[in-house]
């Protein structure tokens, strides 16, 4: 039994990108292009229409860009695949892409073969990441995280009060660096106290210091 063709819609504002790829399939009996767009909106239009099993989707196209196209598909048409092909090879863009629900992204200076594998693969499920971007993506994937902020019990101002209780600063120092009124920076190291369950300002200072806070004060220790 014979396999049918896989369903093709093309969405590039560029006419020359568009008919050469609709060369391109048509030279192949296991394709069959059934829409072109020129714009996301229209794409997105056509894509409802014709129900292709993939869209290859431009980035920069006039009304609505292939990233916003690419997001709305998801949502109304998710068993259709859209492969991007596209000359932008920037993190940001492949980024985006994938997250409005891409599952592939080639550029334009791909190989006929290349694209060929890719419609084929997006089609049946797979993720396909072009060789010119898939390095930089994992690089990106892999790069370190910001570490979490130490104690992510205390909110952010009390965060700087302790790292200046840290630095040996006293109440009256810490409302003036900060701005605050001595009685709010009290308040604050109190639930500092309660929030780490420290019954003293050394105490805290030791528990600040152990996960790095403090490191750039003088070291005065003038009284609260």
């Amino acid at each position: 039994m014979r396999t049918p063709p896989i369903r093709v819609l093309v969405a590039d504002d560029h006419f020359v990108v568009r008919r050469g790829i609709g060369a391109l399939l048509a030279s192949l009996d296991t394709f069959v292009v059934v829409a072109e767009a020129t714009t996301g909106v229209e794409a997105v239009r056509e894509a409802q229409l014709t129900e292709p099993d993939v869209v290859i989707m431009d980035i920069n196209m006039p009304v609505m860009n292939g990233i916003e196209s690419t997001r709305q598909l998801s949502r109304v048409l998710p068993d259709t695949a859209v492969l991007v092909l596209t000359m932008f090879d920037d993190d940001e863009s492949v980024l985006s892409a994938m997250r409005a629900g891409a599952r592939g992204y080639l550029l334009k200076g791909a190989l006929q073969d290349e694209v060929v594998a890719a419609i084929q693969s997006v089609a049946a499920g797979q993720v396909v990441i072009g060789a010119g971007v898939a390095g930089r993506l994992l690089s990106h994937l892999n790069a370190p995280q910001p570490a979490d902020p130490p104690f992510p019990q205390l909110t952010s101002r009390e965060r700087e009060v302790l790292e200046r209780i840290a630095q040996g600063q006293s109440n009256g120092a810490i409302a003036a660096g900060l701005g605050l009124a001595p009685k709010t920076v009290g308040n604050h190291v109190s639930a500092i106290f309660a929030k780490l369950r420290v019954a003293s300002r050394a105490e805290a200072i030791v528990r600040a210091r152990e996960r790095g806070l403090g490191g750039s004060g003088d070291g005065s220790t003038e009284g609260s």
